[in-house]
């Protein structure tokens, strides 16, 4: 081979080296470019199509639709009708939670029938009878203890005289033992004492005749009301008025009504948050009170286990502000997990 042919071999070695150096360095930076680009592209296209299909889930998993249909004790209405209003416009807007009070007894002819009502509050324990019904239907039935209730006696703002009165006194005027004021004391006016309650179909009117009367037949003159601003009403507007109901409608209507103090034995207690308790100074004149769930809808609907789940999480917060001592922390907690259990 020539010399001159040696070297134009060399030479177009070198040139296509060169070459192929070139295109694989382009190559490689091209498909560097294609991963740079695909992973920013899976970063910012497919991650967020993966992150905000999640977010979507979760709206639309946390999203609930219906109602929530709850009758029954008018004394826990206050406390329910809070935390139906605090759940429809914190929680879940799309919940219709529709609390109605047409007493304990009488709620809970509403609540143990076919299609009957989600909760029915009470201001007592479910009757033996009323749970029998609920067996019969076969409606699994859970309580739900609520709060705590004081049992209030009150009188007109003008009354200056029976401020406090014994436990045995507040009987006596209840039975018809005493009619007039100053047969409990001769230096208390010499008038009739009218007597105020709510009718049989609330559950305070049973705590009062059940308990603190001991099954005693009430004076037949007491005035016997449904709505206990009625209640609240005629005690105002008579001096001579005394009458009973739940501490949160005296708490409310302080303007009008006063509070008697009770002496139990140990001085007169004046029913407050304070004194209410189940081993308070308070303690003879205390009830819980409770809301029963049906649990055969909690676990056909959804909606319905939420709310009672909010219940169970939310009761003591709202609980002092509608006029009842909360349950104890560990009480309340107890209670919540065995709501949770539900599902």
């Amino acid at each position: 081979m020539s010399k001159f042919k040696i070297m134009l071999l060399a030479l177009i070695a070198i040139l296509t080296i060169g070459v192929l150096a070139a295109c694989g360095s382009d190559s490689e930076e091209e498909t560097d470019n294609n991963e740079e680009a695909n992973a920013s592209e899976t970063d910012d296209g497919s991650d967020e199509t993966e992150d905000t299909s999640t977010e979507e889930d979760s709206e639309v998993s946390d999203e609930l639709e219906g109602t929530v249909a709850i009758d029954g004790s008018g004394t826990v209405y206050p406390l329910m009708s809070k935390l139906a209003e605090e759940y429809m416009v914190n929680e879940q807007p799309n919940v219709s939670v529709e609390v109605s009070r047409a007493g304990t007894s009488a709620g809970f002819e509403k609540f143990l029938a076919e299609d009957g009502t989600d909760f029915n509050d009470a201001s007592r324990p479910i009757k033996e009878e009323e749970q029998a019904k609920a067996d019969e239907l076969g409606i699994e039935v859970m309580e739900i203890k609520t709060a705590l209730d004081g049992l209030t006696i009150v009188i007109n703002p003008e009354n200056d005289w029976a401020k406090e009165l014994t436990a045995e006194q507040v009987e006596d005027i209840f039975l018809g033992n005493v009619t007039k004021w100053s047969e409990i004391d001769s230096e208390w006016p010499d008038e009739e004492i009218q007597t105020y309650g709510p009718n049989e179909n609330h559950g305070t009117y049973e705590f009062f005749y059940e308990v603190i009367l001991e099954e005693q037949d009430l004076v037949d003159s007491i005035d016997l009301q449904q709505e206990y601003s009625t209640l609240v009403t005629l005690v105002s507007e008579d001096k001579n008025a005394i009458g009973y109901f739940g501490f949160g409608y005296y708490d409310n209507n302080q303007d009008q009504v006063q509070a008697v103090g009770i002496d139990f034995g140990d001085g007169a207690v004046v029913p407050s948050l304070e004194t209410i308790g189940e081993e308070g100074p308070y303690a003879d004149y205390t009830r819980p009170v409770f809301t029963y769930l049906n649990v055969n809808n909690a676990q056909e609907k959804p909606e319905v286990y939420d709310y009672a789940v909010y219940v169970g999480e939310s009761i003591n917060e709202f609980a002092g502000e509608t006029g009842f001592a909360p349950l104890p922390d560990d009480e309340q907690q107890a209670q919540l997990e065995e709501i949770q259990a539900i599902q």
